[in-house]
């Protein structure tokens, strides 16, 4: 086997299907259809997999085109291997009802941490004030 250089290497996964982690978090799986010099990823048959405790979700989304960039992780999932998971699908309403609070619930969290700070005279800078500095 031959090594070949950079997104040249990606080539023999065209057509496999794949599960690819994106920089904000989502997670995405789908069958890899193309690929160019950037490592931008075209999938087709997409899900997007949202995972809350032991529960997951899949919610289609049909052909994506991932920018390269944006791409954390991307593994080969076997198709012929069982699964094995003691992950409960449910519904989409369902994923997105408990994801919902899962966040409502984060930001309570950090709200209350953010106060706490105050009340001793540290401030932590906001995620989208950061670009000042």
């Amino acid at each position: 086997m031959n090594y070949v250089p950079g997104t040249a290497s990606l080539i023999d996964e065209i057509d496999k299907k794949h599960l690819v982690l994106l920089r904000d978090g989502r997670t995405l799986i789908g069958y890899l259809r193309s690929i160019d010099q950037f490592a931008n990823l075209v999938f087709h048959q997409t899900v997007e997999r949202i995972h809350v405790g032991k529960k997951f979700g899949d919610i289609p989304r049909g052909i994506f085109i991932v920018r390269g960039e944006n791409v954390v992780l991307l593994g080969e999932i076997d198709v012929d291997k069982p699964c094995d998971t003691v992950l409960q699908q449910v519904s989409i309403e369902e994923i997105l009802e408990e994801q919902r609070l899962k966040q409502q619930t984060k930001q309570e969290t950090e709200k209350v941490k953010m106060q706490v700070l105050k009340d001793r005279g540290l401030s932590i800078p906001k995620a989208d004030n950061l670009d000042e500095y």
